[in-house]
């Protein structure tokens, strides 16, 4: 049961950058690498990075936690860790040669999900097995969902 809930923190924590997107446009959608690029030229992490997004992910997974019945601290570790997640991959697919918002199956949702699983080791008895079911479960999970809102329109892309 403890792991469901923390997939779900999961959703919510990745999910919250979309659902900002799709409803406040390009309001506060500032670059979170405000335009840097890398010594390869490439964007640090590309303009669908924003401080809005992250902001967004920490603090819906902040307030989702106690509805979990998880810790306010917990939710809080995971969203962080989450974005932490996410920018690592779009910095490794930056350095790849993928475009902004490219599909990469398992670059775009091991980071984001096994991060905060290992993070939440503070705060829950994890084992190892746990934590690759947890990541396991979320990147089939975010696949599925992903194709689900993209029909309901809230993303831009299937994937």
């Amino acid at each position: 049961m403890l792991l469901l809930k923390l997939i779900c923190l999961l959703a919510v924590a990745n999910g919250a950058p979309v659902l900002a997107r799709k409803f406040l446009g390009d309001r506060c959608a500032w670059p979170l690498d405000g335009g840097l690029r890398f010594v390869d030229g490439r964007p640090l992490f590309g303009a669908s990075k924003t401080v809005r997004g992250v902001l967004m992910s920490v603090l819906l997974s902040t307030a989702t936690a106690p509805l979990l019945g998880l810790p306010v601290g917990a939710g809080a570790l995971a969203g962080a860790l989450a974005m932490i997640g996410d920018l690592l991959s779009s910095f490794a697919k930056r350095r790849l040669g993928f475009v902004a918002s490219q599909r990469a199956t398992g670059l775009d949702q091991i980071p984001e999900s096994l991060l905060p699983l290992m993070g939440c080791r503070y705060f829950f008895v994890l084992d190892l097995e746990e934590i690759a079911l947890g990541t396991a479960m979320f990147c089939v999970g975010e696949i599925v969902l992903s194709r689900l809102l993209y029909r309901l329109k809230l993303r831009e892309r299937p994937y």
